[in-house]
């Protein structure tokens, strides 16, 4: 969504303060980025998989082996929940259980092959998908800009 001229941003006498500055410009990223994450999000390993599912998967994959409990809490949801999300993943073949060596009346859930392989296949289409937008939304001095705003956006990822 590019800006143009009637739309630029307010200058302090354009309006109340929360239309100005920062908080416009807030407003308008999570007005534009929100579509595209969830857009992306979208496409999942399996296209049969819940986003649970889903989250779970990349979750393991990001952090490593954990319990059913432990994938509950990281997930916010009841540890039943999640063992039911658990064995479904485990049918398919997504995940793998075992004892835990350090405790042996704890499972422990990990990423199998297959679940790590379906991760990276969808990673890749979304890749594709976003690359294609880029190429054929945007012209290459959008394309600049773009770039150039990526470091930006970086740094304020890790101060929300």
């Amino acid at each position: 969504m590019a800006a143009s001229s009637t739309d630029s941003y307010p200058t302090p006498a354009d309006g109340p303060p929360e239309e100005q500055g920062p908080a416009r410009i807030a407003a308008d990223l999570r007005a534009a980025l929100g579509p595209l994450v969830r857009r992306l999000r979208r496409f999942r390993p399996d296209d049969e998989l819940t986003l649970s599912q889903t989250s779970v998967l990349v979750r393991l994959d990001r952090e490593g082996p954990a319990t059913s409990s432990e994938l509950a809490a990281g997930e916010g949801i009841r540890p039943q929940s999640m063992c039911t999300i658990v064995n479904v993943l485990h049918e398919r073949g997504l995940v793998a259980r075992e004892q835990d060596p350090a405790d042996g009346r704890r499972i422990v859930v990990s990423l199998s092959a297959a679940g790590q392989e379906g991760l990276r296949g969808a990673r890749r289409e979304k890749a594709r998908r976003l690359t294609r937008a880029i190429a054929e939304e945007l012209t290459p001095g959008e394309q600049a800009t773009l770039a150039a705003a990526l470091p930006l956006l970086e740094r304020i990822t890790r101060r929300v």
